[in-house]
């Protein structure tokens, strides 16, 4: 009975020798492959993944910016869990202290972080979609090609004068990977979402579709260097557009002209033959001359009433404006401006 007692005691005390040798030569590889941290990065560093991206290439990516500390433990852990037939596209965030474990549940699981794409006060679409394109995956070439399909904007009720009134100028949350056309769909959501039933009665009133009111804030926006004055220029024209009189506004022949770098328009510009010129053409142009900001389309549909058809700018350059209801008034705010102007010898 002891015999077999020593015996039983002897297998036990082999079993939890190689137990323990196990535990020592493996649970280190363990360590290492699933719990070690390995991030070779001292702050938040992103991989962008781009859509239809090889494994390769997501390896090669991760090398190109020394992300990892071991890539060996990284290749077997991600041979485990397949992850080359489970790529997702995206932009992911590596984080100081970061596992192979962690680095591959949100690769596989594609929880990227988004992206906060902003826009406003751009004036021509090449510039919108180079904003854009700067921030998410797509080109702008891509962009500027569905804004100029007018095969495509026609399904969203747009035509190509007015396709621009659908931007809604803000600040908007997205992933990177997001594809040109489901940017569109995304723009054409927000501006359902803003022009409300409020926002569109207010239209309504004034006689209005919301892509003319867009196109009359686009005036507006040019105009006012102060918001404050953004009312009393919207009513101003509403004013002209009531009485059929021409707009007469300096933006839109700067924008006919396609030269920004106009300070004093003259009349050589004004004679420019352009439906955007609202010297020679009556009534709102065919589509915005920018895009406009939420301000100036609001202080459209919420203009103030007054008797105003004139302005000018105030000689001081503050950036306001002199009103007026009758032409002897504005002819005399006019020519102070006009001596401010050659009194600093802005020509053009």
């Amino acid at each position: 009975m002891d015999n077999h007692q020593k015996k039983g005691g002897s297998v036990a005390l082999i079993l939890i020798v190689l137990i323990v040798l196990a535990c020592v030569l493996i649970l280190p590889g363990i360590y290492r492959k699933y719990l070690k941290a390995n991030t070779n990065i001292d702050s938040k560093t992103y991989l962008y993944i781009p859509t239809n991206a090889t494994y390769q290439q997501v390896l090669d990516s991760i090398d190109k910016h020394q992300l990892l500390k071991d890539k060996k433990t990284f290749l077997n852990l991600a041979q485990d869990r397949e992850y080359s037939s489970k790529i997702k596209s995206g932009k992911y965030p590596f984080k100081k202290g970061m596992n192979n474990r962690q680095i591959l549940n949100m690769l596989i699981a594609g929880n990227q972080e988004p992206v906060q794409v902003g826009f406003r006060n751009i004036r021509l679409k090449e510039n919108f979609a180079a904003t854009a394109a700067k921030k998410l995956e797509f080109d702008s070439t891509s962009l500027i090609n569905l804004i100029d399909s007018v095969d495509f904007i026609k399904n969203y009720g747009f035509t190509k004068d007015n396709i621009y009134t659908l931007f809604i100028p803000n600040s908007y949350e997205m992933y990177w990977n997001i594809s040109a056309k489901d940017f569109f769909e995304r723009m054409n959501k927000e501006y359902e979402k803003f022009w409300t039933d409020e926002r569109r009665n207010k239209a309504k009133e004034i006689d209005l579709s919301p892509q003319e009111v867009t196109v009359l804030a686009s005036i507006v926006d040019s105009e006012a260097l102060m918001d404050k004055e953004m009312p009393t220029i919207a009513g101003l024209y509403l004013n002209r557009l009531k009485r059929g009189i021409k707009l007469e506004a300096d933006p839109t022949v700067i924008f006919a002209n396609n030269d920004f770098s106009i300070r004093r328009v003259l009349n050589k510009q004004l004679r420019k033959d352009s439906p955007y010129n609202t010297y020679l053409y009556k009534g709102l142009p065919p589509g915005p001359i920018m895009m406009p900001s939420i301000a100036a389309i609001d202080a459209v549909l919420n203009h103030e009433n007054h008797n105003y058809i004139y302005m000018c700018a105030k000689e001081d350059f503050s950036g306001y404006h002199n009103f007026a209801d009758n032409l002897k008034d504005h002819l005399a705010n006019a020519k102070r401006f006009q001596q401010a102007l050659n009194e600093r010898n802005i020509k053009k």
